[in-house]
């Protein structure tokens, strides 16, 4: 017998009324992994902050620096997809968006003895999961999330 597969995939406007949509998918896949033995309230919560974090800065950078949404010379892309698949021992979170795009290697690390209200997110993404990478394609860009269950 093959191991159980998950596949959701969502595509929302670029708009933050969706991020507790966004969220709460996590936080119910985590509740129902079948051969999950870690603590999967634990899991829910990291799941929900991480889907969360990566969808609204998604969302966030989805328009440039004086606000404008970002247009390519087709149309404008005012939707974020997020995909989640787990496999085996395997969850996988993938979010793709048509912003500015950024280096992930030169987000620099929250500074703790001046916190601020912003900030946090990619920090919470890299120490609850186990594998971040971002890649900027041609036809927009792909924050790819692991996590080893």
């Amino acid at each position: 017998m093959s191991p159980a597969i998950i596949q959701v995939d969502v595509i929302i406007p670029t708009q933050t009324r969706y991020l507790d949509l966004i969220g709460s998918i996590g936080g119910h896949i985590a509740k129902e992994l079948d051969n999950y033995a870690g603590d999967r309230t634990a899991l829910a919560y990291h799941l929900n902050l991480v889907l969360t974090e990566a969808t609204a800065n998604a969302i966030k950078h989805a328009h440039d620096k004086n606000g404008q949404e970002l247009k390519d010379t087709k149309e404008a892309k005012d939707t974020v997809r997020i995909c989640i698949h787990i496999e085996d021992k395997q969850l996988t979170i993938k979010v793709y968006d048509h912003g500015q795009g950024f280096d992930l290697e030169t987000v620099a690390a929250p500074d703790f003895d001046n916190p601020q209200d912003h900030g946090m997110g990619l920090f919470f993404i890299k120490t609850f999961m186990d594998s971040v990478t971002y890649t900027q394609q041609a036809d927009g860009n792909v924050l790819e999330i692991i996590k080893f269950l």
